[in-house]
C-alpha cells in the first residue's frame, strides 16, 4: 500500500501542477449550480430537498469524468513514461489502484466544494439531512464506477480523445442499461432473467436507491464489484501492452 499512496500524492500532485484541473472544478461547480438551479427548479419545487441537484449527476459525470480519465495511462502511453514506470519496484496493481485513487479524490474534491448548495437549502427549509448524505455517497460511488471504467480504456489507447469517446460510449451504455426505455423493447425478445440482468448493470438503478436515501448492501456491493472488475482487467491491459 506504500506505492500506492506514493503513486496517489504524485498523481494528485499533477493534477493541481496545471490549470486544467482548476478549470474542470469551476466548469463541474458552473454546470452542477445550472443544473439544480435553472433545470432543476430548484427554487419552483418549494420543498427543502436536493432531489434536483442530484438527479442530474449521472448526466454531469457521463462527460467530465471521462475528461479526467482519458489522460491517465493514455498520455503515459503516449509519452513513453509508462515504460518508467513500468521499471519501477511497483506492481501493475499498485500503478492502477494509486493513479485511480487519485482521480476519485479528486472528482471527491470537486463533489465537496459543493456544500454551499447543501448550506442552501437548510436556510431555506428543514431537508432530511441523512437523505442528503446518502445521495452524496452515491454520488461518489458513481463517480468511481465512470473513473474505474474510464481508466481501464484509457489504457487501450495513446490517443486521449479516443479514450473520452469510447469511455462517454460505454458508460452511456452501462448508465441507461436499466432505463424503461431501453428495458421495453429488449423484454420483448430477451427471457426476463436476461433482461433482470441487463437492469441490474444499470449505474442508473444503483444509484437512483441510495439518492432516495436507501443504502441497500446490494448497491454498495454492485459499486464495489463493477470497480474491483474494471481496475484488475486495467491491470491486464497494461500488463498486455507490455508485449508491444
Amino acid at each position: 500500500m506504500r506505492n500506492v499512496g506514493i503513486i496517489l500524492r504524485r498523481e494528485l500532485a499533477s493534477y493541481f501542477s496545471t490549470p486544467v484541473a482548476y478549470v474542470f472544478i469551476v466548469i463541474f461547480l458552473m454546470l452542477a449550480g445550472m443544473f439544480t438551479f435553472y433545470f432543476g427548479n430548484f427554487y419552483e419545487g418549494g420543498s427543502a430537498t436536493l432531489d434536483a441537484f442530484f438527479f442530474y449527476h449521472p448526466w454531469l459525470y457521463l462527460f467530465l469524468v471521462p475528461a479526467i480519465s482519458m489522460r491517465l495511462w493514455a498520455e503515459e502511453r503516449k509519452s513513453g513514461s509508462i515504460e518508467l514506470l513500468m521499471t519501477l519496484p511497483v506492481t501493475l496493481m499498485d500503478a492502477v489502484l494509486g493513479k485511480f485513487l487519485a482521480a476519485w479524490l479528486f472528482t471527491g474534491i470537486a463533489l465537496a466544494l459543493t456544500f454551499p448548495i447543501w448550506i442552501t437549502v437548510n436556510y431555506l427549509g428543514d431537508p432530511d439531512n441523512g437523505v442528503i448524505f446518502a445521495a452524496y455517497i452515491g454520488s461518489l460511488l458513481m463517480a468511481g464506477g465512470f473513473l474505474a471504467i474510464g481508466t481501464c480504456l484509457s489504457a487501450i489507447t495513446r490517443n486521449q480523445v479516443i479514450a473520452f469517446i469510447i469511455t462517454v460510449v460505454v458508460c452511456f451504455l452501462f448508465l441507461v442499461s436499466g432505463i424503461p426505455l431501453v428495458l421495453e423493447p429488449i423484454s420483448a425478445i430477451l427471457p426476463q432473467s436476461l433482461v433482470d440482468t441487463v437492469a441490474g448493470l444499470s449505474l442508473w438503478t444503483h444509484f437512483e436507491s441510495i439518492r432516495k436515501g436507501v443504502i441497500d448492501l446490494r448497491d454498495l456491493l454492485y459499486y464495489a464489484f463493477l470497480i474491483s472488475a474494471w481496475l484488475v482487467a486495467n491491470a491486464i491491459v497494461l500488463d498486455g501492452n507490455k508485449a508491444e
